[in-house]
């Protein structure tokens, strides 16, 4: 396996060797070495020999495809699934986050529905559940929140009965410093950045439910450096993208051993896949695309303030997109975990945030984006995973209502 000079990604320097003693993790790593390969060689290698053009490479974000693949979704905002009935308030965040970052039109009588769908998921006593009737919980308040803001329509932010909401994320606040999920819940990072994440969204006094919050963050770094998402648990990419984004939101990041984190997020990156990993010996997986990826411009932004900023950047972004180009997109539209997964609306969502992320580093480095122009992606603000677009829209909302 070589590859030729234009990519840093799919080296066979890199692949993987477990000096001849056979072990399942070993075996799962060369097989998605093989397969990537495999999508590498037809998508640029044999573009590239017959050409002799680094450009010639067939890695165009399918923007039609996606957005198709995206809307069918949402038609019926979204379809009722026995095993998703409480992921339906997600579903709709998922896939209008992504049509977002696409720069997709999304047609008025899908937003009117999802209005109307995801006001019927508003429980009596303030927050969201998965689907109408439910238990409000953190998880779907966050995701109607910033799909909602992710409108950028006054109808759908409009919607939002502020008061209640604030009331339910009080009343989710926990003894530990922490945030419960829902009442009786379980307490862990997710909470705790659902929760400051929809109070700032929405313009709500953060200052009120930020008690103990940054302490109990604090109490979750792991050895490594990563977080996990209590205390006494291994770090995880999702569960540190919670607790660095959720130190961003309340001003105390100062609180985290950086050098320890630097370090565990920095080697999430893997070398031959140019993917991220979650956890430590675990596989590549497009999802922590955003989960890892988003982590380093909210670094990069606490480092500069300090005057510590890194101008060739914390990760491979060249690496990243790649990846993503060649074993997560599929050609019949939306992303996938590794080339041999299905799509689903939770990695298209997840793999578009980490390439639009990506995209930004890769412009600030030479100028230019793997593919060319055609594949540039809307700016997210990796603090709320939502377009700038829309943080901004919800911001000036908010400001004057």
């Amino acid at each position: 396996m070589t590859t030729p000079v234009p990519f840093r990604s799919f080296n066979d320097k890199f692949e993987c060797n477990d000096d001849g003693n056979f072990t399942f993790s070993s075996t799962e790593q060369k097989r998605i070495e093989a397969m990537l390969f495999e999508n590498y060689n037809s998508l640029v290698l044999e573009p590239f020999e017959a050409t002799g053009d680094e450009d010639a490479s067939q890695l165009t974000v399918l923007r039609q495809r996606h957005t198709a693949y995206l809307l069918r979704y949402l038609k019926n905002c979204p379809p009722s699934y026995s095993t998703l009935d409480a992921s339906r308030s997600w579903m709709c965040y998922w896939a209008v986050n992504a049509l977002k970052i696409l720069d997709a039109e999304i047609p008025k009588e899908t937003v009117d529905n999802i209005i109307t769908f995801l006001k019927a998921c508003e429980h009596p006593d303030g927050g969201y559940g998965g689907g109408p009737g439910q238990l409000a919980h953190l998880a779907p308040t966050y995701a109607t929140v910033m799909c909602l803001a992710s409108l950028q329509t006054e109808e759908a932010l409009k919607s939002i009965n502020r008061e209640t909401l604030y009331n339910f994320l009080k009343k989710s606040k926990d003894a530990s410093g922490g945030f419960a999920m829902h009442e009786g819940g379980e307490v862990d990072m997710r909470s705790a950045y659902c929760a400051l994440a929809t109070c700032q969204i929405v313009g709500l006094p953060i200052a009120e439910i930020s008690e103990g919050v940054a302490e109990w963050i604090i109490s979750c770094q792991t050895y490594e450096g990563g977080f996990g998402g209590e205390p006494h648990t291994e770090a995880h990419g999702g569960y540190t993208y919670c607790a660095v984004a959720s130190l961003v939101l309340l001003n105390r990041f100062r609180l985290v051993d950086v050098d320890s984190l630097l370090r565990w997020a920095t080697r999430r990156q893997m070398k031959y896949e140019g993917g991220f990993q979650g956890r430590t010996n675990k596989l590549v997986d497009g999802c922590y695309s955003f989960w890892q990826g988003a982590i380093f411009p909210l670094l990069d932004g606490e480092m500069e303030r300090e005057g510590r900023s890194l101008e060739k950047g914390l990760f491979e972004a060249k690496m990243l997109e790649e990846y993503i180009l060649v074993g997560c997109q599929s050609l019949h539209g939306g992303f996938k975990d590794k080339p041999d997964k299905p799509v689903d609306l939770y990695h298209t969502c997840y793999v578009l945030g980490g390439l639009s992320i990506a995209q930004k580093y890769s412009m600030a480095r030479d100028g230019k984006i793997l593919g060319g122009d055609v594949n540039m992606l809307c700016e997210i603000n990796p603090v709320f995973n939502i377009t700038v677009a829309s943080e901004q829209f919800a911001k000036e909302f908010f400001t004057s209502h």
